[in-house]
């Protein structure tokens, strides 16, 4: 029994050999070739990073595929062949699917940096990289099902297992449906959210008297910035069974508003005419059409609306703030009174009558004081 061991490895030694002399010189003239193809793109970022995470991955599948081919080349009769030629190929499939997450990566990336989010561009581009980060998430979520189930199915026992399993399958897989239905809900919302697009990345949405931004899209929840720097996550369902704003889907550009309750005596052409002044003195509104009218009347003010607009939302909120400002300080200024008062009307309790009967209200004393 001591002289089996050492005549099986013999038996390897010319098996061996050859296929580390095959494997080496593989990976040497592939790493030429990467060497040389990263040369050439190195004036093409995009392309150069592609070559260089698809790499790594791309030697090892390269190196495995040669050793299997070797190893089933092989005489059935050397020792320990199958064992070996199995965790060779378990190594294989693995590794082949490695790959395939690498390369949907790095195509994903590759669509994603042949369109950046230049002047004029950058609505298609954002929903150029929405999609892709959607689809690719989604491939390699499968290609790992898929390349998992596949490296569990080269043991025969499983196999066996699974077969024994094929009657029981219908309830098991109604419980599993039921069990996985919330993630199998959000993966098929992500998909109707990839193909529908009813948000991108960068987009700005009013959810939930949230003001936010779509920060990041996996393949069960999307992740928004809030404006004060707060994370909000939601499940991808939630977008497909609530509604919600954007304010950023076609165009950033937004209209707001400033709404202030003044006095019956102000002048409101004047205060039009300054709001024209403050909003074509300050860079932050568009030149769009303007307008300041009055919207609003109760029994003891008015209210005047201003009406703007701006590039995106952000410039329209501090637009806003300083225009309400403005305006107030000029009416403080120029006009203290049109601010809105209290009228109240004072009269001698003597000249109404008696509030009870039978009973002489008290004199208030005095004149009435004016209105």
């Amino acid at each position: 029994m001591t002289l089996a061991i050492p005549d099986n490895l013999a038996h390897w030694l010319p098996t061996a050999g050859l296929a580390l002399i095959a494997v080496a010189a593989a990976l040497v003239i592939y790493s030429l070739l990467i060497r040389l193809a990263v040369r050439v793109t190195r004036r093409r970022r995009v392309a150069r990073r592609f070559i260089v995470d698809c790499a790594r991955p791309a030697g090892a599948l390269l190196a495995l595929a040669i050793l299997q081919s070797l190893l089933q080349g092989q005489h059935d009769g050397l020792a320990w062949l199958a064992g070996v030629r199995h965790i060779s190929g378990l190594a294989l499939i693995l590794v082949f699917t490695w790959a395939a997450i690498a390369a949907v990566n790095a195509v994903g990336d590759l669509i994603v940096g042949l369109n950046p989010a230049i002047e004029g561009r950058h609505h298609i581009a954002r929903k150029l990289e929405t999609q892709t980060r959607f689809l690719t998430r989604g491939l390699i979520v499968l290609i790992a099902i898929i390349g998992l189930a596949s490296a569990l199915m080269t043991f025969p026992s499983i196999r066996q297992l699974g077969a024994s399993l094929l009657a029981s399958a219908g309830i098991g897989g109604l419980i599993l449906g039921f069990a996985a239905r919330p993630v199998l809900g959000n993966l098929l919302a992500g998909l109707q959210i990839a193909l529908t697009q009813p948000f991108k990345i960068e987009d700005v949405l009013w959810i939930q008297g949230e003001w936010c931004w779509v920060e990041e899209v996996t393949t069960t929840y999307v992740v928004l910035r809030v404006w004060d720097l707060r994370r909000l996550v939601l499940p991808l369902q939630w977008f497909v069974d609530n509604p919600f704003e954007n304010w950023s889907r076609h165009s950033s550009r937004l209209f707001g508003t400033v709404f202030l309750w003044v006095d019956y005596r102000t002048p409101v052409a004047e205060l039009r005419a300054e709001y024209m002044r403050l909003l074509g003195a300050d860079p932050r509104w568009d030149r769009e059409p303007a307008s300041l009218q009055v919207v609003d009347a109760s029994d003891k003010a008015i209210q005047l609306r201003f009406l703007m607009s701006a590039r995106d939302s952000m410039t329209l909120w501090y637009l806003r703030c300083d225009i309400r400002e403005a305006m107030i300080d000029h009416i403080q200024r120029e006009h203290p009174d049109s601010l809105p008062v209290y009228r109240a009307l004072w009269t001698d309790a003597r000249e109404t009558g008696p509030t009870h009967p039978g009973r002489e209200p008290e004199s208030a004393g005095g004149s009435s004081p004016p209105a």
